[in-house]
């Protein structure tokens, strides 16, 4: 929905951030993330890119600007607040893929690059993209990249989602503490030194965060 001289209020979809939704709407993500009416999904989401499907994000009435410049000549105005970055970190076996040729493919846009030596990727990008193609190796290893979709560590389904990513097959991401989710925490807490509870405690939690943003 759209705002209003009062403003209104928009429900999150699924791989909604805020920078997509303040692309959609017209907004500087910051205006958005940093409005008053929008302190309680602030606490909760303290990540503006990991919100989840349901949360509630105000939109205020939007105001006008007025710039004083001569008819006669040409004018360039640079829109803030865009783009957004997409981050990550390559590893293999638990070592870091550095120096690696990649090249990013989102849209009609075609990025190439190389990782850091810690194999990190930061790259800037529209707020509005959603999906991705990573190709490394010369083409011969293609990943397809959701973005938007990883939810806060907080939940079952971002625990989930992370685990996933990190190489440990919990059998899917449903949002439920099943067998297999149990299994993937275990052999997650025995490699990474903590209490093998099973369960997603606060430990593991930090854990994942840690590792995983």
């Amino acid at each position: 929905m759209s705002g209003s001289d009062q403003g209104s209020w928009h429900t999150v979809s699924a791989g909604e951030g805020i920078a997509a939704i303040a692309k959609k709407n017209g907004y500087l993500w910051k205006t958005l993330w940093e409005h008053g009416n929008n302190s309680r999904i602030r606490s909760q989401r303290p990540n503006p890119n990991q919100l989840v499907a349901g949360d509630k994000v105000f939109l205020p009435p939007k105001g006008r600007r007025q710039e004083a410049r001569a008819t006669d000549a040409r004018h360039r105005f640079r829109r803030k607040g865009e783009p957004t970055r997409l981050k990550l970190q390559l590893t293999s076996m638990g070592e870091p893929r550095g120096n690696e040729p990649y090249t990013l493919v989102f849209a009609d846009t075609v990025i190439t690059g190389s990782t850091d030596g810690q194999g990190r990727i930061d790259q800037p990008i529209p707020g509005e993209v959603a999906t991705a193609m990573l190709t490394l190796n010369e083409g011969r290893e293609q990943y397809p990249l959701t973005i938007g979709l990883l939810e806060p560590v907080e939940e079952p389904r971002g625990v989930q989602q992370r685990l996933l990513n990190l190489g440990y097959d919990c059998g899917g991401e449903d949002g439920q503490a099943g067998a297999g989710t149990r299994a993937a925490l275990l052999r997650f807490q025995a490699e990474n030194g903590l209490q093998q509870s099973g369960e997603m405690d606060g430990p593991t939690r930090d854990a994942l965060r840690d590792l995983h943003v």
